[in-house]
């Protein structure tokens, strides 16, 4: 791929960014494609060795605070008429309202999900302290002569802890995928801003 083919591609998928961020990336990677041709690799090659277009796109859609976004996308292109004002105030206890409904429809889901890692990982805790206290409550009783009942609490310390060692990678595992739910969410959000479908 050449080098303005790369631009223009990159060009397409920032579509819907600000123009100013546009130019920005693009003249970087202008340069960073003249610093290796420079150094005697050709264009094609320099160019491969940048990445591809649409990993470098959804970096550069992921760097970007979505406040950003929002104020480029409601910013009005031209001034409100009158009348387009007065729909919008006559109309703002009803889309106002819906608006609020969606952001607490999608606040309540993500503090449902993170309520079940945290619960998770509270049940982890509480398994890891079984496991020490029933060690220490074994050892005082087989010291007060009741083996029996010492080697039952032993018993189920051990048993606590592989529970906690299990349970451990299933939480590890869980917050490392609601984390990445969350990214996928924000670059959602992100790319329905931007008005692209295909940014991953």
């Amino acid at each position: 791929m050449s080098k303005q083919e790369f631009l223009d591609r990159l060009r397409k998928g920032l579509s819907g960014l600000p123009e100013y961020d546009i130019e920005e990336r693009l003249t970087f990677y202008s340069e960073m494609i003249d610093d290796r041709m420079e150094e005697g690799v050709t264009e094609e090659a320099a160019v491969g060795e940048i990445g591809n277009v649409d990993d470098i796109v959804s970096q550069i859609v992921s760097e970007i605070p979505l406040s950003k976004l929002v104020k480029e996308k409601v910013k009005p292109k031209r001034s409100f008429r009158a009348w387009e004002i007065v729909l919008l105030i006559l109309g703002s206890p009803i889309w106002f309202s819906l608006l609020i409904a969606l952001f607490a429809i999608v606040f309540s889901f993500y503090i449902v999900i993170w309520s079940v890692i945290f619960s998770l990982w509270a049940v982890e805790v509480a398994l890891g302290a079984c496991f020490f206290t029933g060690i220490f409550s074994s050892f005082v009783f087989i010291f007060q002569g009741k083996a029996l009942p010492g080697i039952g609490i032993l018993g189920f310390g051990i048993f606590c802890a592989g529970l906690f060692i299990l349970l451990f990678f299933g939480c590890k595992e869980a917050s490392q995928g609601i984390l990445l739910l969350t990214k996928k969410m924000a670059l959602g959000i992100k790319s329905w801003f931007i008005g692209k479908e295909d940014v991953k």
